[in-house]
């Protein structure tokens, strides 16, 4: 049977190389620009085909309950007066609705019902019917006639347009979905050839700490001066803040091991089916990097959360030093409510989170005592760090290069004033330093703020593409904006 390849036809595929570098906006941003736009237009087509969906089923059960009012105010075959009749269908409508309204409706508001909507459109109707009566100045025995051939007429009016909003939605609904079939999606994709051999899951690699304690253990090396220790424990942790080899891994918590991590003081059997479903869990290095996170927590004062990951680190290291099946025989004797083997346990983890508060709060005394730690930025290349620094607002006349007339000068304004806008709420120190473009000078004025102070005016500067870290923004390249900046004239 021939294979058919026509559905990657519909594959949306673009290429950069057609895309012409604007003289005020950098290709990277336009291609951003454009991959965004599609993305935007298909979430809208989602979200306007489920509202579109939602409003015709809601119009479709409301639809025939409108048409039996109106064949029965047209027929007049009830035994009431057609205003009776209409009467008492707001009356019951008023004094016992029922509850049933769309999916996602609230049943408790009226206005959200079904009976709340047709109370409304019935409000509406015998309104309108009693003020056309009394503008055409029918007399007291004709009113009651008179008023009931215009709820009469009124409803039928609403049926109709009723109607015509259902085809209407109907067809744009189609035209959505057909829009949105064009085009082959993630969520479009599904598993074609397969076959049912599953290979087995490779063995959990230790963490990168693993791997450091085994070269400090090496006898050619110095070992690392214990800070913190833990009872019964077949070695001794190390501290995470005075070893700089360890700092950048040891309270690097892999997803397995923060989510183990957050489990409650002695929920042993949550963590027992924890470690069942999760075997990157128990690995070289796993307990290490829980009691750095411990550390960690404990100087940015969460000593709960502390206390949580010393605790789950004594777990894994007693089922170590058990042997085989050492986690099934500890969790064993814990689950089963052992209350000796749950004492002993209980009494490690607080001596050792003991152990670990104290010794923060000594690093932290030092640390007082000592230089405090700055932010600053380094470029081993070059280029790797430039300055696009304004000279003012964006001028009055912002010029378009060839091949980009479609672009929207007032978006280019936007970004333009945008950039002034930041740099004009900059330290004054820190814009001095940025005019001179030299990247001593900036460390200089960063270098006296305060880490989370300085934190937050880099990410202000990269935003607004003053130093952007990772690729140029938005450029003033018009005649004053090239003088500006010592550029050449184009």
């Amino acid at each position: 049977m021939p294979l058919n390849y026509n559905k990657w036809d519909r594959l949306q595929l673009s290429d950069d190389s057609d895309i012409e570098e604007h003289p005020n906006v950098d290709k990277k941003s336009m291609v951003r620009a454009l991959q965004n736009k599609i993305h935007e237009e298909r979430e809208m087509r989602k979200v306007k085909i489920v509202n579109l969906g939602a409003q015709i089923a809601c119009n479709n059960v409301l639809y025939p309950r409108i048409q039996a009012i109106q064949a029965s105010l047209e027929s007049g075959d009830t035994d009431k007066p057609r205003t009776v009749y209409f009467s008492s269908l707001v009356e019951q409508l008023e004094r016992n609705p029922s509850k049933e309204c769309p999916p996602g409706n609230n049943p408790d508001k009226l206005e959200q019902t079904y009976d709340g909507m047709l109370l409304s459109l019935l409000r509406q109707v015998g309104d309108a019917a009693k003020v056309a009566v009394k503008e055409a100045g029918v007399s007291d025995d004709q009113r009651e006639d008179r008023i009931g051939k215009a709820l009469a007429e009124g409803i039928k009016e609403h049926v109709v347009r009723l109607k015509e909003t259902i085809d209407n939605d109907s067809k744009e609904l189609e035209q959505e979905q057909n829009e949105q079939k064009k085009h082959i999606t993630s969520e479009d994709m599904r598993d074609g050839f397969a076959n049912k051999y599953v290979p087995p899951k490779p063995e959990p690699a230790p963490l990168p700490i693993a791997a450091k304690l085994d070269n400090l253990d090496k006898p050619n090396k110095p070992k690392t001066k214990t800070e913190f220790e833990v009872i019964n424990t077949p070695r001794e942790p190390v501290a995470a803040e005075e070893d700089e080899f360890l700092d950048d891994d040891i309270a690097n918590l892999t997803p397995s091991l923060e989510a183990f991590s957050k489990i409650p003081l002695k929920g042993f059997e949550q963590s027992f089916r924890f470690i069942q479903e999760h075997r990157d869990v128990v690995v070289p290095g796993a307990s290490d990097a829980l009691l750095g996170a411990a550390f960690k927590a404990q100087y940015d004062n969460k000593p709960k959360y502390a206390k949580q990951c010393v605790h789950q680190s004594l777990l894994l290291q007693y089922g170590d030093k058990l042997g085989v099946n050492g986690l099934s025989l500890f969790f064993k004797k814990m689950i089963s409510g052992d209350k000796r083997a749950e004492a002993v346990f209980m009494d490690d983890v607080d001596k050792t989170y003991a152990h670990l508060e104290g010794r923060v709060k000594r690093s932290q005394e030092e640390e007082k005592k000592g230089g405090r730690e700055t932010i600053m930025l380094a470029s081993e290349n070059e280029g790797d760090i430039t300055f696009n620094v304004p000279s003012g607002p964006p001028p009055d006349e912002l010029v378009m290069g060839e091949g980009m007339e479609d672009m929207d000068v007032e978006e280019v304004r936007k970004a333009l004033q945008l950039r002034w806008d930041i740099f004009q709420t900059l330290p004054e120190n820190l814009r001095t330093a940025l005019q001179t473009e030299e990247l001593a000078q900036v460390n200089k004025v960063l270098g006296d703020m305060e880490v989370a102070e300085a934190e937050e005016i880099l990410e202000r500067l990269d935003m607004a593409g003053i130093i952007p870290f990772s690729e140029s923004g938005v450029r003033d390249e018009t005649p004053a904006g090239r003088a500006a900046a010592g550029l050449p004239p184009i």
